[in-house]
């Protein structure tokens, strides 16, 4: 029997096995949340102890701290930041100059290809309160020096501050190219019956990448307790763990440092489970209320 499209099919062949080898084989490791699992025993002859694992996480008062971080620092990032790439996409489509907008592009799209490595160690450089050139213009301007990295009270601004300044120019390419998809017949019938850019935009572009908006709002939903582990790990210091440590950053330190790999895998489960409810929570929502949604 000859197979239809068999060239599409191999074409796909590398990415399904990648998908199943690097994604769904490893979920076998799950097990390890039921289990007191020992590195030398393997997870074969670990024993099983059930929701132990599960019931000395809602017990464990240090992790209520650490999921009230990941909720705020995920809030902030969603409400502070998310609108930024929609408003950086409209203003890009704007601009009549293709030299200068390819500039611009180009210029905000380079931060996302550096590593949070290089990135927290510029912000460190631009931050320090010795050396740093913003506490330079805070005490030229009569101010006292600020330790960013190590103050409770400004290591979230400069989190959030960090993640929009590498990732939202980057993030405005797909509302970008949803805005370059639109028919272009609307804006000059618009332009016909004399609207003018703002009343288009209002009425022609934010509508047509509604649906762009609301897929996008709805996966950010999903990640929102992983609120940025990489770039936490980078930045972060003991001094700051109050206000700081995530998730991400909690299941690494206990799992790494203390070696508790089966509470460590429980607290990722427990962060998964919550992340797959509300996504499919969000898609629900949106799908009653605004008519659109993912599936």
């Amino acid at each position: 029997m000859r197979i239809k499209n068999l060239d599409m099919y191999l074409l796909l062949l590398p990415g399904f096995l990648f998908l199943v080898l690097f994604k769904y084989v490893p979920m076998y490791g799950i097990v390890i949340a039921f289990q007191d699992y020992n590195v030398f025993d393997g997870i074969l002859a670990s024993k099983w102890v059930g929701f132990q694992q599960f019931d000395k996480l809602i017990h464990y008062p240090e992790f209520y701290k650490v999921f009230r971080n990941t909720l705020i620092i995920s809030v902030y990032k969603m409400v502070l930041l998310f609108p930024f790439p929609i408003l950086i996409a409209l203003i890009l489509n704007e601009i009549r100059k293709m030299l200068f907008k390819r500039t611009i592009q180009t210029v905000i799209y380079l931060p996302h290809f550096l590593s949070w490595v290089i990135v927290g160690g510029l912000f460190t450089n631009i931050l320090s309160p010795s050396t740093g050139i913003v506490n330079r213009i805070i005490q030229a301007l009569g101010g006292d020096p600020i330790s960013f990295l190590t103050d409770n009270d400004w290591f979230r601004s400069v989190l959030v501050f960090s993640q929009g300044w590498k990732e939202a120019g980057w993030s405005a390419v797909i509302y970008i190219a949803a805005i370059a998809g639109i028919n272009q017949d609307l804006y000059e019938a618009a332009g016909i019956d004399g609207a003018g850019r703002f009343r288009q935009i209002v009425h022609i572009t934010l509508p047509g990448i509604a649906p762009t908006i609301v897929l996008m709002l709805i996966l950010r939903l999903g990640g929102l307790l992983e609120a940025g582990t990489e770039q936490i790990l980078v930045m972060y210091n003991a001094v700051v763990y109050d206000t700081a440590d995530v998730i991400g950053t909690y299941v690494y330190r206990i799992g790494l440092g203390q070696m508790d790999y089966s509470f460590s895998t429980a607290v990722g489960l427990f962060n998964s489970v919550i992340g797959f409810v509300l996504i499919v929570s969000g898609n629900s929502l949106s799908r009653r209320w605004i008519g659109r949604s993912i599936w």
